[in-house]
């Protein structure tokens, strides 16, 4: 069987922002900002998953590129714990390094539907 980088790498980039919201929780007391990014950190698997199943090329690339939507806010809220001290560089820079990965995988694999899609179309 074919294997499937971006599901396996947005499926161990979900542990990873599971771990990162507990530790926010527990030992920084923070809730706010490691609830958005537990949302959209864990929702990038999710929709990749989802584009598994899609029913069209279509649809694929919809989700696709909304799974995009998400890892980019992910590196937002990111961001946002590292500069207001929550995480510390070694920690931001190890994760977003991840998250950096997930989003040019999406871009490219989004283009590669767009293009395959007009070729299949013409």
């Amino acid at each position: 069987m074919k294997e499937n980088v971006i599901k396996e790498k947005s499926y161990l980039f979900a542990l990873r922002i599971i771990n990162a919201y507990k530790f926010l929780t527990k030992e920084q007391r923070e809730f706010v900002l490691s609830k958005q990014v537990l949302r959209s950190g864990t929702a990038v698997g999710a929709l990749v998953r989802e584009a598994e199943q899609a029913q069209s090329k279509a649809d694929f690339i919809s989700k696709m590129n909304i799974a995009l939507k998400e890892a980019n806010e992910t590196e937002y809220w990111l961001m946002l714990l590292r500069d207001s001290g929550f995480i510390d560089d070694k920690s931001f820079e190890s994760i977003h390094h991840d998250s950096l990965e997930l989003i040019k995988m999406l871009i490219s694999i989004i283009r590669t539907a767009k293009a395959n899609r007009k070729i299949n179309d013409n």
